[in-house]
Parts: C-alpha cells; structure tokens; sequence
C-alpha cells in the first residue's frame, strides 16, 4: 500500500493540476512497482512560500528578488 507525499508551494496550483499530480504519481507506482492502484494513496501538501525555505532564504523572500 504505497504512500505519496507531494509538497508544493501554495503558488495557485489548479485543481486540473492537482488531478494530473495524482494520476501521474500513482501511474508511476503501478509502471515501476506493479502496485495497486486502488490502494495507492496521494496526498499533495500545498506549503506557504514563508514556511519553505532554500539555503538561509524563504521562498517568499526569494520569489520578491526576482521579481
């Protein structure tokens, strides 16, 4: 019974994206591991670019440099 924890940034991910996320990770273990997929779970966890951080940045704060 595989497990998916994806983590993205909370930067307007559509539910259309979301859905692809889903099928695609599952499609994943049943190609490469021949898991079921009926008992394959997906969970997509949407962090705020203030509570992810990259070296000694927020992603916040990094997102307003390149901008």
């Amino acid at each position: 019974m595989p497990y998916i924890n994806i983590k993205v940034t909370d930067e307007n991910v559509t539910r259309e994206q979301k859905k692809a996320l889903i099928k695609g990770a599952t499609q994943l273990m049943v190609d490469v591991l021949n898991k079921n997929p009926e008992t394959t779970f997906v969970v997509i966890d949407e962090v705020n670019t203030d509570n992810w951080g990259i070296g000694y940045d927020q992603v916040t704060d990094l997102r307003n440099r390149s901008n």
